[in-house]
């Protein structure tokens, strides 16, 4: 009997082990629904010319990266400096869109998210792909890792 009891209560325990509690999704959805306002923050703020206000979307930190064509950038600062210099102004920036947004919460403080961008610009409309890893902080939930890349048309 002792044992029938033990093993109920193991196959009682394995959702709760192993499984997503209702609590558990309801964190992964407000993780989901404040890094989507994030990005959209991002883009509005892109959209009007402000890369300042676009920057506050990443951690304010040295250890903040930005993985490029150009290679690995570390520091908010230098991040800040790559944004000013290859886009000087509103002609340069165009109208950016995210577009195939996958949002994948790792833990309470963790997530990444893929994504695809493209600039409309006068002369161009150039796009391509991004890797982004979210970390929460007591300020909310902050890019401390992009990986963007451009894709190439043929």
């Amino acid at each position: 009997m002792k044992r029938i009891c033990a093993m109920l209560i193991l196959l009682l325990m394995i959702p709760v082990l192993f499984g997503e509690s209702p609590a558990s999704r309801s964190s992964t959805a407000n993780a989901e629904t404040e890094i989507r306002a994030v990005l959209e923050t991002q883009v509005e703020a892109w959209n009007r010319d402000d890369i300042n206000a676009f920057m506050q979307g990443y951690w304010k930190s040295d250890k903040t990266e930005f993985v490029g064509s150009n290679g690995i950038l570390r520091g908010w600062q230098a991040v800040l400096d790559r944004y000013r210099k290859a886009y000087p102004d509103g002609r340069a920036m165009g109208t950016l869109t995210f577009s195939g947004l996958e949002i994948t919460v790792l833990s309470p403080t963790a997530a990444l998210v893929l994504g695809k961008w493209r600039l409309d610009r006068e002369a161009d409309h150039p796009g391509g792909v991004f890797t982004l890893v979210f970390r929460k902080f007591p300020e909310g939930w902050r890019i401390i890792n992009d990986h963007t890349s451009a894709v190439i048309k043929k």
